[in-house]
Order: C-alpha cells, then sequence, then structure tokens
C-alpha cells in the first residue's frame, strides 16, 4: 500500500446518485474525466480484467473467438445499413482532416458483416462465431451512475454467423446458455426478459437484467414464469362491445377541467352517474408527439391512452423507433389549429377526421394520425376532449365517434395487468441491463452483400445473431449487489486482490510477520494487498480495508503477542483467530476452496 497506485476518499463525489458510484470512486476503482466518462485506476483494471476473462473463457467454450475491430470507423458501412441516421444524436459523429466522416463505433455488427464477407464465401466456412471485448461509445443525454450508463463504457459483442435459421436458433441458445454460465460464475442474480430490438434490428430479443433497485429498465414477470422488458409487454386487448344502447355523443361545459383529475372531479359534481362515481379510467386522455423520422420529416401525432394511465417513455421511445419522438411544442400544435391543448379529443383526428384523405400509396394526408391504447376497442364508450375551450364529450364511443390509424403499446404496464401468454397478473421490478441477445436475422448480411455458396453452388444470404454483455456495466452491477454501509464486498472470483493483509501496530514484530505470511500467501499463488504503512492508523487502516473490499483481511496486530492472527471474511463479518505458525498454510486452504467453488 506505501507505493500502490490509490487514494481512498472519505467523503461521497457530489455528482454521485447510487452506491456504486460513490464507492468505486471513493475507494479509488475509478476517477472522474468527465461526465460520463471515468478513468481507471490499477483497482478498477483489476476487476474489469477479471469479469472479462470469465466472459472470455465461456464464449471460447462455445466456439468463440476473438477479435479486435478500431473504436474509431468510417461513416461508409453505416450509411448503408441506415445506421448512420437512426441511432440519431447518441452516436458520436467526427471529420477527419480531409473532410471525411468517421464516427465512435456504439456497437460492430456492420464490422464484423465485412470482416466475414471479405474472409469467407462457402457454406463450409459455416457455422461461425466472433467476439470482442472493446469500448464503445453512445452520447447519451444524461449520463448518471457512474459506469452504470456512461458515454464511454467496456462490452464484449459476439456475433454468429449461420447458413440457414436453424443454425441460428442453435448459435443463439448456444450463447443463451453461455450467458447463464457467465452470470452463475460472477454469483450475479439475473432474469431472463423479452425484449425490444430497437436500432439493432432482428426479429427474437431477450435481455438479461439484475433486479435492482436503481436499476433504469423497468421488466415484470408472472407467478406462471413470464419475464419481459416493460417495453415488449404487449396490452391483452378486451373483446369488442355493443355500443347499441349508448346514447349520442353529447358536448358537455366543463370549465377549468383540463386535467384528468380536474375532469373526474367535475363529472361527478356536475353529471353524476348512477351506478358508480366517474373514475380517471372513464378518460380517455389525448398525448400529443412529434416525430423525426430518420429522412428528416416530422410528423405530428395524437396518442389517445386511458385516463387511469400515463405514457411510459420508454415504451414509447421503443414504439416508435428508429424515429425520435418528443412532446409537441406550442409550434407544432399551432400547425393544426384543430388540436386544442387540454381538450383535445380523438374526434378531429385518425381515419374518420374531416379532411382525411390518402395519397396514391395509402398514406394518410391532412388529418393528424391518431394511435390509440389497445385497451381502446370498438364500441368503448369515454369522456374525451371536446375540441373546445371548456368542453368535453360524454358518450364517445370508438368505432362510432372517431376512428383510430391503428393501435400504440405506450401506456405505462401496472402491476396487476394480465400476461400477455395468460399465466397470471403481472408484477414490476427494476433492473440493471446486464446482457443482451438478438436473432439479427440478414438485416445486415442483406445490406452488406454477405452472401456464401450452399451445398448446392447457389448463393444464400447469410443469418446473424448479435450478443453483448456490459462488461463495465457487469462490474457496477456486482458492486451494487454486494456493497454495505462500510463500503465494496467483492465475491472471490472479480476481487483485485484475494487478501488483504494489515499490519495495526508500531512494533517490527508485527510489520515482519505481516510481511512473511503476506509473501507465503503471494507465493502459493493467491493476490494480497499488504498494508505496510508505518505512520496510518489502525483505524484507517481498517476502514481503507472495508472501503475497498476484498474478501479477506489478515489483521497483525495485538494479538500477536499472544501468537494469533485474525482472518476476517469481509461479505459475512465472520473472524477467527489463527495460531501465527498455522496462518498461511490455513489461509492458503481457505482461499483455494474459495476460488474452486466459482470455477
Amino acid at each position: 500500500m506505501s507505493n500502490f497506485f490509490v487514494r481512498t476518499l472519505r467523503e461521497d463525489p457530489a455528482d454521485a446518485e447510487v452506491a456504486s458510484h460513490k464507492l468505486l470512486v471513493r475507494a479509488g476503482y475509478i476517477r472522474r474525466a468527465a461526465p460520463g466518462i471515468y478513468t481507471w485506476m490499477p483497482l478498477g483494471l483489476q476487476v474489469l480484467r477479471r469479469v472479462e476473462q470469465i466472459v472470455r473463457e465461456e464464449m471460447e467454450a462455445i466456439g468463440g473467438q476473438e477479435v479486435h475491430f478500431p473504436a474509431l470507423l468510417p461513416a461508409e458501412p453505416y450509411q448503408r445499413t441506415n445506421r448512420w441516421e437512426e441511432y440519431g444524436p447518441t452516436l458520436f459523429k467526427l471529420k477527419d482532416r480531409k473532410d471525411g466522416d468517421y464516427l465512435l463505433a456504439p456497437t460492430h455488427e456492420e464490422m464484423f458483416t465485412l470482416l466475414v464477407k471479405d474472409m469467407y464465401s462457402s457454406y463450409k466456412d459455416l457455422p461461425l462465431t466472433l467476439y470482442q471485448i472493446q469500448t464503445k461509445y453512445r452520447d447519451e443525454a444524461r449520463p448518471r451512475a457512474g459506469i452504470i450508463r456512461g458515454r464511454e463504457f467496456v462490452m464484449k459483442d459476439s456475433y454468429s454467423f449461420d447458413l440457414d435459421d436453424e443454425g441460428l436458433d442453435k448459435s443463439y441458445e448456444m450463447h443463451r446458455q453461455a450467458y447463464e454460465k457467465i452470470f452463475t460464475r460472477l454469483g450475479l442474480e439475473y432474469a431472463i426478459c423479452q425484449a425490444m430490438s430497437g436500432a439493432m434490428g432482428g426479429s427474437r430479443s431477450e435481455e438479461f437484467l439484475h433486479p435492482c433497485s436503481i436499476g433504469e429498465d423497468t421488466f415484470v414477470r408472472s407467478a406462471g414464469g413470464y419475464t419481459a422488458n416493460a417495453e415488449a409487454v404487449t396490452t391483452v386487448a378486451p373483446d369488442p362491445v355493443d355500443a347499441s344502447n349508448v346514447p349520442a355523443m353529447e358536448l358537455r361545459e366543463t370549465p377549468g377541467a383540463s386535467t384528468i383529475a380536474a375532469l373526474v372531479e367535475y363529472s361527478n359534481e356536475n353529471y353524476p352517474r348512477t351506478d358508480r362515481p366517474w373514475q380517471a379510467a372513464d378518460m380517455l386522455k389525448s398525448f400529443v408527439v412529434t416525430l423525426t423520422h430518420p429522412d428528416g420529416q416530422e410528423e405530428v401525432v395524437n396518442l389517445a391512452i386511458p385516463g387511469d394511465r400515463d405514457v411510459d417513455p420508454k415504451r414509447l421511445e421503443a414504439f416508435f423507433a428508429p424515429a425520435e419522438v418528443a412532446l409537441a411544442t406550442a409550434e407544432d400544435l399551432a400547425k393544426h389549429p384543430e388540436l386544442v391543448a387540454g381538450y383535445l379529443g380523438p374526434q378531429v383526428c385518425g381515419a374518420g377526421a374531416p379532411g382525411r384523405t390518402y395519397d396514391e400509396d395509402g398514406n394518410p394526408q391532412g388529418a393528424v394520425r391518431l394511435l390509440v391504447d389497445p385497451r381502446v376497442v370498438e364500441g368503448t364508450e369515454w369522456i374525451t376532449g371536446g375540441n373546445r375551450e371548456g368542453f368535453h364529450a360524454y358518450h364517445t364511443v370508438a368505432g362510432r365517434d372517431f376512428t383510430a390509424d391503428g393501435t400504440a403499446e405506450v401506456a405505462e404496464i401496472k402491476a396487476g395487468d394480465p400476461a400477455p401468454d395468460g399465466s397470471g397478473p403481472l408484477e414490476l421490478a427494476r433492473g440493471i441491463e446486464i446482457g443482451h441477445i438478438f436473432q439479427l436475422g440478414r438485416k445486415y448480411a442483406k445490406a452488406l452483400d454477405l452472401q456464401v455458396l450452399d451445398q448446392n453452388g447457389k448463393t444464400q444470404v447469410v443469418t446473424m445473431g448479435s450478443y453483448g454483455i456490459g462488461v463495465s456495466r457487469v462490474m457496477a452491477a456486482l458492486a451494487e449487489a454486494t456493497a454495505d454501509e462500510k463500503g465494496l464486498a467483492w465475491p472471490m472470483v472479480v476481487a483485485p486482490f484475494h487478501l488483504h493483509v494489515l499490519a495495526t501496530g508500531k512494533g517490527e514484530e508485527i510489520f515482519q510477520t505481516a510481511a512473511d505470511l503476506a509473501s507465503a500467501v503471494s507465493e502459493a499463488g493467491f493476490e494480497v494487498l499488504f498494508d505496510d504503512r508505518v505512520k496510518v492508523s489502525a483505524g484507517v487502516k481498517f476502514a481503507d480495508a472495508e472501503l475497498m473490499g476484498m474478501p479477506y483481511a489478515l489483521v497483525v496486530g495485538r494479538g500477536l503477542k499472544d501468537g494469533v492472527v485474525e482472518l476476517r471474511n469481509r461479505r459475512s463479518g465472520e473472524r477467527t483467530d489463527l495460531p501465527v505458525g498455522e496462518a498461511a498454510q490455513r489461509i492458503i486452504e481457505i482461499l483455494a476452496e474459495n476460488r474452486e467453488a466459482t470455477k
């Protein structure tokens, strides 16, 4: 410790909000270089390398071969797959001195595809799995939580190449099982969730989420086994309703009732029902957004959802990807005077709205497009905006008084909602995304012309899978999962040192005994950190050891006069006195047993 490049901090960094961020900085594992960008210190780099090693071992076990691409890449391959535009503002773009377009890679599908195209041309070369562990870059609008969501991060990405869909299924399943082994070896709890493919494209997609209260992802699960990211949940739509007895739509004055809560209160006071009170679920609220499509075209869309639900920003973003979506501004609404803020109803939008026409390709023109929640089925009755300041429309029936252009899965999921597969009510949880696997199919192979000759001598487009693990994010998730109020508490499998030896006293015998024990354990093949600082108090050494979080600490101090040293288990808190003469061998046996259990 006297010459190890580390400094611990007693105070939390001002910009840190979550435990892993606070502790990794305070314990000297990382240092902030810029928002969302961190310098890796020796301690942090050792943990990162241990996570990488487990990933490498399991990737090689399924036949993966490691390559390494540049992080700085030409724009042309990404332009050919349209991701130069589809990635939007999260893509770091730059120009070289010759005005050529480049990017800092957020992911490497294009480069893997082109590499295989350059090297292989026959079905005999397949199947193939390539992987890399490389730094990635995304210009996050709000980097947060330290290395959980940064603008520079370390990721393992692998890609499978197969001749047909059956081969892709096998490759996908092999990766899925490898991921389960990786996270099990790391001792990291995970849930496998159905997910959206997003800008990656492809069909089947699953996320590996570490359940954690500070996670940015919401996922759902049912008692019957259904598990999915909230973005991927599909709503169970009710059957159409017979509305033949519903009175005609009626415009009623509702002054000041421009919110759902105010509308419910006003309706119950002035237009009470005879069977029950009005509820938020009886209202249909409009949420107007502006889409910016990859070609730059803008479109205003009215989203109508039940009044007892809010729009989920992540579901909204995922539903409209690759278009960018934002809440419509006053300027956007001004272009459509029929949209009355606070009192907008679906009657002036959608397929049945006045002014709606269609071009020769069947695309709607004129009236604003209307997309409704799947629960808004034909015959359902609602109170909606009256499209007039201070008025709402009662007895508004879907399919009779307005016609939607389609449905939109953008409303929040609530606990108790039915699982799409009928396996029971859903419960909600938070999680950190630590892995994601995709069946890409032929999207990138077609765009970049990756073909091979099949058994019959005919050209065939290769089918691909893409599989990512956030290596630096996994490290943060482990820190979150294992830390306590004193500091980090690494599992043996990733700890930068297996044993932290503390010389806590002033006598030469204490320091010499500690040094001898540290050397003996180190010579047995274990990583040892020896706190040999002479002018540092025992209290500071104990605090540093607990903060830095090695699995075991060996205290050589006041007990030495009685011929014993103390072994502390950081995670369990157990303390054991060991005779000095037997200490090295006992510690070596304990460390060996723990290391074997994590293989």
